[in-house]
């Protein structure tokens, strides 16, 4: 149980990371590159929390824990055990290719209270606050989801 705790404890480090950068101080600030550093932040979050759901399943014996690539593929056929909705999970897999692209990135700057992110294609993507919180909404119903399984098994 003890890489599970460790993918859980910095999945919650990182999502109180989010959002009090989000809520607190990038309000104080206002700068629009601080939004790639939440965005980061709730990346990492969410991957914690995937970790940490692939090896919950291993304890209980459903899953083999194999390369980082499998282990996304298993937790979108298994995000419904954690009461995901369909939604949700598309929002997980938003946030995995953005930050995909964001490190791919040829370019990002901000225009218009937005970052934009230019990946080599020219393909542009954008970061706002908007869509910061709702990635933000994401990581905590998944962290929330995952704790009440912990709390289930614990009975």
């Amino acid at each position: 149980m003890e890489p599970f705790n460790e993918y859980f404890k910095k999945a919650i480090k990182s999502l109180k990371i989010a959002d009090h950068m989000t809520y607190v101080t990038f309000q104080v600030v206002n700068e629009k590159r601080l939004l790639l550093k939440i965005f980061e932040e709730i990346h990492s979050s969410i991957n914690n929390s995937i970790d940490a759901i692939i090896y919950l399943e291993f304890i209980k014996g459903k899953l083999i824990i194999k390369s980082h690539k499998e282990n996304i593929e298993n937790f979108f056929r298994i995000g419904k055990n954690y009461n995901l909705t369909n939604l949700q999970l598309k929002k997980i897999k938003d946030i995995l290719d953005l930050n995909e692209k964001h490190r791919q990135s040829a370019l990002e700057f901000v225009k218009n209270e937005k970052v934009v992110i230019m990946s080599d294609a020219i393909k542009i993507n954008t970061i706002d606050l908007f869509k910061i919180k709702e990635f933000l909404l994401v990581a905590k119903e998944l962290v929330m989801n995952i704790n009440k399984e912990v709390i289930k098994l614990k009975r």
